[in-house]
């Protein structure tokens, strides 16, 4: 069969390409075009376009590309023609991704899946509309999903695992031991607090600040950022002082992780590799200016959380500070909760626990796959 697949960022190029390892598994004669990265490309030759000609967020730089994006719609739209695929397979990347399967409905009878939902529950609900409308069958990574789409009469939905489950390593079996990683990075033997402070500038910018605010009340323990793919060493040296001891690793986020005894972290997946790899943690979400956070609180997040750890067991497993909670004093405060207080610390650890078993076995992509396969062999029996 042909597959058309489109992943317009990092975490999109992930997924796509252990989605495609699994189609190729189950079907030898299967064809690939799509848009993506390098590990996309790796399994399955040169994409149209490259997710680096792709990922603009944000207002301004989608209205300062706005060129580029419109030339990348219009060269998807001609290389779907040309190509005739069996299926089109969209992978989050809402803005872009709806309006590409509105063209295919308007003008082929192609079966549209997404696999890996926008997060409409979180925000922009009436994105639900054209999912109805455009969209065939959606494939989700989270259980809760499922029941939110059942609640707006949309009822070809199904969860197909977690792909993290497949991405992070199991915390019993952790293959990076604590001397090897300090020895390796030249570290000292006191215990790790893991700061990951977002994959974007912004983010870090609006959120590095504050973490690093606490390092000099805790002189017993390290601090190691994880650096973000694609970010120079050089941004995250503009944030530290020359007499603070603190680190930044490079392609290490999960052997970091593993070695770690606490954690703060901005809002986002990392929540969710945190909580899996076991390690307790404080998460933040930090806006300049702070007076936006009320607006976004109010207006546009229509859920009570904002870490995935919270979303998914729908109530606090860890603490989560916001705007202008994010201060020295109350990060000084949660983080000597998790690093001192025994039950506190327990506590999150067994709701880590109870997530994992919510998020079920390993083997996303080979599900996703298998799911997809069967949609297309059998489309009057998919509902």
């Amino acid at each position: 069969m042909k597959y058309f697949i489109i992943a317009g960022e990092a975490s999109g190029d992930l997924h796509g390409s252990n989605l495609m390892r699994a189609i190729k598994a189950n079907d030898a004669d299967a064809e690939f075009r799509f848009l993506g990265g390098d590990l996309m490309q790796a399994q399955g030759g040169e994409p149209l376009i490259h997710l680096k000609r792709l990922a603009f967020m944000g207002f301004i730089p989608v209205l300062l590309h706005l060129r580029t994006i419109l030339r990348n719609m219009s060269i998807t739209r001609e290389a779907i023609r040309f190509f005739h695929p069996d299926v089109i397979i969209l992978i989050d990347y809402p803005s872009f991704n709806l309006r590409i399967a509105r063209f295919v409905k308007q003008n082929f009878n192609v079966p549209v899946y997404y696999y890996i939902s926008p997060k409409i529950w979180a925000w922009k609900t009436f994105r639900i509309k054209e999912i109805k409308r455009y969209i065939d069958a959606v494939l989700v990574i989270f259980p809760f999903e499922v029941a939110f789409y059942r609640q707006h009469d949309y009822f070809n939905v199904f969860y197909v695992g977690n792909p993290l489950m497949d991405a992070v390593p199991d915390p019993d079996s952790a293959s990076v031991k604590t001397a090897s990683f300090l020895k390796s990075n030249a570290f000292d033997n006191r215990p790790i607090v893991a700061l990951l402070a977002g994959s974007r500038q912004k983010e870090i910018r609006d959120n590095l600040p504050l973490m690093l605010s606490v390092v000099a009340h805790y002189p017993q323990y390290q601090f190691v950022i994880a650096g973000a793919p694609g970010i120079d060493k050089e941004f995250y040296n503009a944030f530290l002082q020359p007499n603070v001891d603190v680190h930044v690793v490079f392609n290490q986020t999960y052997d970091l992780l593993n070695v770690a005894f606490a954690a703060i972290v901005t809002s986002g997946t990392a929540t969710l590799e945190t909580a899996l790899l076991n390690v307790p943690q404080v998460v933040v979400y930090h806006l300049t200016p702070a007076r936006l956070t009320p607006l976004l609180k109010k207006w546009i997040i229509k859920i009570p959380y904002i870490s995935l750890v919270n979303i998914i067991a729908q109530k606090q497993v860890v603490v989560e500070l916001i705007g202008a909670e994010v201060t020295t004093r109350r990060l000084v405060d949660e983080l000597r909760q998790i690093t001192e207080n025994e039950l506190f610390r327990a506590n999150i650890l067994n709701d880590y626990n109870v997530i994992r078993q919510m998020l079920g076995a390993r083997g996303a992509s080979e599900m996703a796959a298998s799911k997809i396969l069967e949609l297309l062999q059998a489309p009057a029996a998919s509902e």
